[in-house]
């Protein structure tokens, strides 16, 4: 059945809505085109998948990368021992995004330290830098018994483009000469999430809680249930995990934001690049300290921002909220809320719970990918994400926290993602702080509009954004080929 756009808001404005699926005809596309799962499928994404601790500086060049290193390494010493034994070569090639901002991103860093059998939670900063340092530095994988060498001349950067479901598109196989023993076809998909050729969704418990849209959400809320309840209650079904266990993982999630924040405000010096930036945050903040009240509040939530950002820049541990690049965003606002205005723990993770269903109705209706929607996919639903998270913690009801999800992401739509010589400096460190402070102010501006009318809701705008990331030219999508990863280098 085909809705029209105003019909369609008029449904959506009434909360009558609770899968969406007309907005297939609407839209004219599949939102869910990446897996072919039909639209109205419940959310059963974990929130520990969404909150991801690992690596920066791109959850989507770093993290899922990784991963595919050591799913590769599993599959190889799977083979039999009479092929594996015949093996030669590594070899990686790189395509589309991947391609044209891998060094900046160190997609080639985090591929050879998951072949290498490193993790995301637990891989070092240090051991990052440490990768690839010189011209000719080689490192050994080990396959069973097997020990190939790997440089980066066994990293190609093609620069064809690679048809697939999604941009970040990369391929690993294993070689004996001329014959290809093994390969796998990988799909970054945004947030740190992979994915490939063949691929199907892993079996697990079905959620407690059937929703797949903010309307349906908010219509569960109505019989009086919290939305950190409905969401708590939901990942112990679709995890198997304890109340316990998963509160536990939870507060690391917000001690690990809370660290990216403190570790950067402690640092000073260049960061690594071809541009040799100032690391600005240390030097931020203490200027606000000593600013009137009225302008010390905002100057040191983007001093936090950019103290994240900067040490997501350097490769450094970080949380993806919901990615690597937006990993400023969320830790500003939790810095300042357990740090600076001594909320506590419980009302935090409570604050994250809320959060993670703003990022999961992201992904499983637009990305939460540059390179698929630009910059709003990242940093949008960052803010927009943060937005929820400050108006859960200060104890809004369910509708004044979809309210400022939707500010946030509304003002970020069209944004695009052109980051200078692919490093995630230029303008991204920057734009974390901007976001960070747009989730406040949407926070606000919900908190402050109460009873109000609110003609455009967060359903809709998700669905704005994945249309919009659809229309946009591929130059403005992560490839840093067009906006200030053009300009501002021809202007240097």
């Amino acid at each position: 059945m085909s809705i029209t756009r105003r019909a369609f808001l008029s449904l959506s404005c009434a909360g009558m809505l609770s899968t969406l699926s007309p907005l297939k005809t609407w839209a004219g596309f599949d939102p869910l085109w990446r897996s072919g799962l039909p639209v109205g499928r419940p959310i059963d994404t974990s929130v520990l998948e969404i909150f991801k601790i690992g690596p920066g500086p791109s959850s989507s060049h770093t993290i899922a990368p990784m991963k595919a290193g050591n799913d590769f390494l599993a599959l190889a010493k799977a083979l039999p021992q009479e092929q594996l034994a015949s093996a030669d070569m590594l070899r990686v090639r790189l395509f589309n995004s991947m391609s044209s901002t891998g060094i900046g991103h160190h997609t080639d860093k985090a591929i050879l330290a998951g072949l290498l059998g490193e993790e995301p939670e637990t891989c070092s900063g240090e051991l990052l830098d440490g990768l690839f340092a010189q011209p000719n530095d080689t490192r050994t994988v080990a396959i069973g018994s097997v020990r190939l060498p790997f440089s980066r001349q066994n990293i190609v950067f093609e620069k064809e483009h690679r048809k697939a479901p999604v941009s970040d598109v990369f391929t690993i196989s294993l070689h004996a000469g001329e014959k290809t023993l093994l390969e796998r076809e990988y799909y970054s998909v945004g947030g740190g999430f992979l994915q490939w050729k063949g691929w199907t969704p892993p079996e697990r418990g079905k959620p407690r809680h059937s929703f797949d849209s903010m309307n349906g959400l908010l219509q569960l809320c109505q019989s009086g249930l919290s939305i950190p309840q409905i969401m708590l209650e939901n990942e112990m079904a679709i995890t198997g995990l304890s109340k316990a266990t998963i509160l536990k993982r939870l507060e690391d999630i917000v001690l690990a934001m809370d660290s990216s924040v403190t570790a950067g405000l402690s640092i000073e010096g260049k960061l690594e690049g071809p541009y040799k930036l100032e690391r600005r945050a240390a030097s931020m903040y203490k200027e606000a300290l000593a600013l009137p009240a009225e302008e010390r509040f905002l100057a040191s939530l983007s001093a936090f921002a950019h103290a994240a950002a900067e040490e997501n820049s350097q490769g450094h541990r970080i949380v993806t909220a919901p990615t690597a690049g937006s990993a400023g965003v969320m830790p500003a606002l939790v810095h300042m809320l357990l740090s600076e205005r001594k909320k506590a723990m419980p009302a935090l993770i409570d604050g994250l719970l809320t959060a993670s269903v703003v990022g999961m109705l992201i992904k499983r209706h637009a990305s939460v990918a540059g390179a698929d929607v630009g910059c709003q996919g990242e940093i949008g639903s960052a803010s927009a994400m943060s937005a929820a998270l400050l108006a859960q913690v200060q104890g809004e009801a369910p509708e004044i926290i979809e309210n400022a999800a939707e500010h946030a992401l509304e003002h970020h739509l069209g944004m695009t993602c052109d980051p200078v010589d692919g490093y995630v400096q230029i303008p991204c460190i920057a734009r974390c702080a901007m976001g960070a402070v747009k989730a406040w102010n949407a926070f606000l501006m919900a908190k402050t509009g109460r009873g109000t009318f609110h003609p455009v809701g967060l359903d809709v705008t998700i669905r704005t954004m994945a249309a919009t990331g659809q229309d946009m030219d591929a130059r403005y999508r992560e490839t840093a080929q067009g906006g200030l990863a053009l300009f501002y280098v021809q202007g240097c």
